[in-house]
């Protein structure tokens, strides 16, 4: 199951929308009136973001009647959510439920793009997600199939070129003290040139990754490390990776591919259609 963000996180993003109500409804006296709202794609995607919408209408008094899944590949014009409930929080709901699925089905698809050129190589993307959005980024990220290569600073050793500005004792020294101060974690090192690759593989890196490699770059990369007993080291390709080269570094023989590129994916269409609905 891919999670859905918290309630907390929708209740801020209707806030900025709803927060003195909703001027035309209320003039008009419609509020009341019972409805239906029903969303569909206007073109084949990978759909994300679904839970969430749902989420925001039923918070407003709506009752879901159906709802598909994150993740599912759907067609054009197929339905993926619906709902009924009184015209007001229809309304209060509409664009904020339509747009986050908009944004994530783009994510999710160009995600699931650049996963499908890969060919069975592993894809990650990387933290660098539009400000404000990386808990319905990354969901929408593993909801196109890729996983998931940094959270935060927190959680991985990955040693810079700028990390070692400010580092005397080299890259080898640093690869061994950051193993000596976190054992159970594994050492990646970026590089941006063949003879950093080499400095790497001789450093004990656990992963190389290299930055802005072209695809035969990436191949002179991995044919100049010889792996030890265990595998490693690694090598993940990043810096522009995406769906239209993404088979070229397959092939080159890269185990792993880093991306930021689904975070920048166009939002995908979403058509809404509202009904007025028999009162009961």
């Amino acid at each position: 199951m891919i999670w859905p963000m918290t309630s907390p996180a929708l209740a801020g993003l209707l806030e900025d929308d709803i927060r003195f109500g909703d001027l035309t409804t209320r003039a008009l006296g419609i509020g009341a009136a019972p409805g239906r709202i029903s969303f569909a794609a206007r073109g084949a995607l990978r759909l994300c973001g679904v839970e969430e919408a749902a989420q925001m209408l039923a918070g407003l008094g709506a009752e879901i009647t159906f709802s598909a899944v994150s993740g599912v590949d759907v067609a054009a014009s197929e339905l993926v959510l619906a709902a009924t409930g009184p015209a007001c929080g229809l309304h209060a709901g509409w664009k904020m439920a339509q747009l986050v699925m908009e944004f994530a089905s783009g994510v999710a698809t160009e995600a699931a793009a650049i996963v499908e050129a890969a060919a069975g190589i592993p894809v990650m993307v990387t933290r660098k997600s539009t400000p404000f959005t990386r808990a319905l980024s990354l969901k929408a990220a593993l909801a196109g199939g890729t996983e998931i290569h940094r959270l935060g600073l927190h959680d991985t050793i990955m040693i810079f070129p700028e990390h070692l500005v400010f580092f005397a004792g080299g890259l080898a020294e640093a690869v061994a003290t950051a193993r000596r101060h976190a054992p159970e974690r594994a050492v990646m090192v970026e590089v941006t040139d063949q003879a950093s690759v080499r400095e790497a593989a001789l450093a004990g890196a656990d992963v190389i990754q290299l930055e802005k490699f072209s695809p035969e770059a990436a191949a002179e990369a991995v044919r100049a490390v010889t792996r030890r007993a265990d595998g490693r080291p690694f090598i993940a390709t990043a810096g522009g990776v995406n769906a239209q080269n993404a088979a070229a570094y397959a092939a080159a023989g890269v185990d792993t591919m880093v991306t930021s590129a689904p975070f920048s994916a166009k939002p995908l269409d979403i058509s809404v259609k509202m009904e007025m609905a028999a009162r009961g």
